[in-house]
């Protein structure tokens, strides 16, 4: 071992605490990105994979009735590899014990042989066996949430007909890996399911024989989707087709998109924060631990080690601690990468789940860690480096210190001396003490970041679904109904108001900007469910004209009083030029909404609707439950409170967690800046802090001045970690913001104060644990020791 290998231990173990407190910072960042880059990497593989196993579509459509004779014609679409054709139904189930309607999506199976697409994957039992009648296969989600196993029965209504199903099977499917209820944004396991049945059953219950409403299709390799969907919607267009879309926008698949997306983003985002602060760090013990050691290099050049051996040499102690901050970041990250991937199966529910975290993720991971600690280094190497022996070994300059308007007499009015030393102090060296807080400001607006989540769940829930929805229940019909149907449900039991709606799919286009949404026909002078703009409220509803959330008025690059061409995929499927009347901010989705008289004017097919708004006699709610499960044609019913319990519970369950380790890589991040600080200020004062002891200071008053500097600091950078956290916030809800969420810039004062005292907190136990060093300073040997 070379001498300048030596001397590397010796530093390293001499700056034991500074080193470990830098590692501890870099160890979250790595953390952070290898938890990123790891769990993308599970999703992204598990999702191929599966996704090919299973055989899932490229291209899905809808329509009201087509013949099984059409299914040839689409084969002959040229890029068409594979087509299957099935039925697809809603349904309400009886589940035994439970006293809600179950809203149930229910989907055929062959008559004969093996799915060519959207394949099951057996969890337990079988498949339906070929002529028998009333067996189904269940959802294993649904079957888990209801304990419900092979050989169970469970009541359906099918179009007002009740039949009873007995369970064969419970199975996962590539269509179903986000399971969620028809307008629902969260699974919700116990009140919705997805049943397999009999192509036969289902096409006798819903008067589908010889017919189909539903076609996937597998294309070529290579094949792009849009000229096959143009030439199939043609197909199908009298057919009361829909719209067929492409693997991107199957609801499924696009949450589990969005998801992966949002790891990439966090990939990116936060592990800069903390690398950040490891750079400021590792400049500022290498600055300090150079200017300490001018006259060892000195001496190491003036025995022939030139500039580049020195640079070398501190170098590599950058690298070192560095390298254990890797270490200990990709253990770190590699285990939270599997804990994060296996959290996800709650929700996105694979049959298996490959988490092989391959060497990239960790070597970018090392890579950018490296580099980061390199450049904030690099300055106080670099010095290092380029001093001539003769300087070297020569004291450093003294300061020059100036007379300052707060000088000892304005002090002296304020302070007692120990507090004069510590401002004295933070005066001379005004960068350092603003770096200093910076770094412990970015602690606290991690903090403010993390918590901030919660403020924005409790924000999001309140203006969409307490302020912007005033219904206890939905009801949607399997087809249009006419208006008259608006007082049947008025009489319906414990019904008190109810007010219609109307949903038809469409597409919007201005220029060559084009967005699949359905149009949403709301009566004039909803009280119910009114359009709700987050900032004003609710909005009066105009006579004609479209009203569009902002988020889709900036795909679709329109504002007020633009035209918008609609393409309705229901009915006549009218070409529209609709223009813009009005624009509303809103944090889900994307919606676009037209007075429902206009909109069934424009369609020509009468005074109709899609569902019905309801409010409840809660005392009458079961009576209500009772009737409804008799009448035909319910498609689905939602309730509002179940639909605010389920998003708590699902947000609530992951946020809880998220919020502890974010705590406690915010606190790494502060104990490394005030570890630092403490160390920093301590080698650079010991010898006056042991004068004053001598000259009949207490330990108390010594530890005063040196732990007080780090107070002031702290106490600084709470307000500035305030604004920090602010504009952290901000960005992060841009850079994570989806065409289903929007995060609603909301932080409460109590969110302020919860990051405060956790840094106030964390600086105190660190300031607790670091005064042993001076209780046990050693007074002869540090005044013995030369400057």
């Amino acid at each position: 071992m070379s001498s300048l290998d030596r001397k590397l231990l010796r530093d390293l173990w001499r700056l034991r605490l500074q080193a470990l407190a830098i590692a501890l910072v870099i160890a979250s960042g790595v953390a952070l990105m290898v938890m990123a880059l790891t769990t993308t990497e599970s999703l992204e593989a598990t999702t191929s994979a599966y996704y090919e196993r299973a055989r899932f579509a490229d291209v899905f459509a809808r329509l009201k009735r087509a013949p099984d004779s059409l299914e040839a014609r689409i084969a002959a679409i040229p890029g068409v590899r594979v087509v299957e054709t099935r039925i697809v139904e809603s349904g309400l189930l009886d589940v035994a014990g439970y006293r809600e309607p179950v809203v149930a999506t229910l989907v055929s199976l062959p008559k004969s042989g093996p799915q060519r697409l959207n394949a099951l994957v057996l969890r337990a039992g079988r498949l339906p066996a070929p002529g028998r009648l009333r067996e189904a296969v269940v959802g294993e989600p649904f079957a888990e949430a209801h304990h419900l196993r092979p050989g169970d029965t469970i009541g359906a209504v099918l179009r007002g007909r009740r039949v009873a199903l007995r369970i064969v099977g419970t199975a996962l499917s590539p269509e179903f890996v986000y399971a969620i209820p028809p307008g629902g944004l969260m699974p919700d396991d116990r009140r919705f399911g997805v049943i397999w049945m009999g192509r036969d059953e289902l096409a006798a219950a819903f008067g589908l024989k010889g017919a189909f409403d539903d076609v996937s299709l597998a294309l070529s390799p290579g094949q792009r989707p849009q000229p096959v969907i143009a030439r199939l919607d043609a197909l199908l267009a009298r057919y009361g087709g829909t719209g067929a879309y492409d693997r991107a926008e199957q609801v499924s698949n696009w949450f589990l998109s969005n998801e992966i997306a949002q790891q990439k983003n966090m990939s990116r985002l936060m592990p800069a924060i903390f690398l950040g602060v490891a750079a400021f760090l590792t400049n500022m013990v290498m600055a300090r631990l150079v200017a300490t050691e001018r006259r060892e290099i000195g001496l190491l050049k003036a025995f022939g080690y030139g500039g580049g051996a020195i640079f070398w040499h501190y170098a590599k102690l950058v690298l070192a601690i560095a390298a254990g901050g890797i270490v200990l970041g990709a253990v770190l990250g590699a285990a939270l990468g599997n804990w994060n991937t296996r959290l996800y199966r709650e929700f996105f529910r694979f049959p298996f789940l490959l988490y092989q975290p391959g060497p990239r993720s960790f070597a970018i991971a090392a890579a950018v860690s490296l580099a980061t600690s390199l450049a904030g280094g690099m300055g106080a190497v670099g010095r290092a480096a380029r001093l001539p022996p003769a300087i070297a070994m020569q004291p450093a300059p003294p300061a020059v210190y100036r007379r300052s308007r707060l000088g000892p007499a304005a002090l002296g009015r304020f302070l007692d001396g120990p507090s004069r030393m510590i401002v004295r102090r933070l005066l001379r060296w005004p960068l350092r003490a603003f770096l200093a807080s910076a770094g412990l400001a970015l602690s606290v607006g991690v903090l403010i970041l993390a918590l901030q989540w919660v403020d924005a769940v409790n924000a999001l829930v309140e203006t969409h679904y307490e302020r912007g929805q005033r219904q206890d229940a939905t009801i949607t019909f399997n087809d249009l109904r006419p208006r008259g149907v608006l007082d049947d449900i008025r009489h319906l039991p414990g019904v008190l108001a109810a007010e219609p709606f109307r949903i038809v799919p469409a597409r919007l286009a201005r220029g060559r900007a084009e967005q699949r949404e359905p149009v949403i026909g709301v009566p004039a002078g909803a009280r119910l469910a009114p359009v709700h703009d987050v900032a004003r409220g609710p909005i009066d509803m105009p006579a004609d004209g479209l009203v569009l959330s902002r988020q889709l008025a900036g795909l679709l690059h329109a504002g007020i009083g633009d035209p918008v061409r609609v393409q309705l995929l229901e009915g006549r499927r009218a070409v529209l030029m609709v223009p813009v009347v009005r624009l509303f901010d809103t944090y889900i989705g994307k919606p676009a909404y037209m007075n429902l008289a206009a909109l069934n004017r424009r369609m020509g097919d009468g005074s109709v609707l899609s569902g019905v708004h309801v409010t409840l006699d809660e005392p009458r709610r079961a009576a209500f439950l009772a009737r409804l499960r008799t009448l035909p044609g319910i498609a689905a019913i939602q309730f509002r409170r179940a639909a605010i319990d389920t998003f708590h519970r699902t947000m609530g369950e992951t946020i809880d967690i998220f919020l502890g380790f974010f705590i406690g890589f915010a606190s790494a991040l502060s104990v490394g800046v005030i570890v630092n600080a403490i160390r920093i200020a301590l080698s650079e004062r010991e010898r006056e802090l042991a004068t004053l002891r001598v000259l009949g200071f207490s330990r108390a008053e010594v530890a005063y001045i040196l732990l007080g500097e780090i107070e002031l600091l702290v106490w600084i950078a709470i307000p500035l970690g305030c604004g920090a956290g602010t504009l952290l916030a901000w960005y992060f809800g841009k850079a994570f913001e989806t065409e289903l969420f929007r995060v609603p810039p909301v932080i409460y004062p109590s969110t302020y104060g919860t990051a405060a005292l956790i840094m106030i907190a964390t600086a105190a136990i660190v300031a607790a644990w670091l005064r042993r060093h001076l209780d046990r300073l050693d007074m002869i040997a540090v005044l013995k020791t030369r400057e």
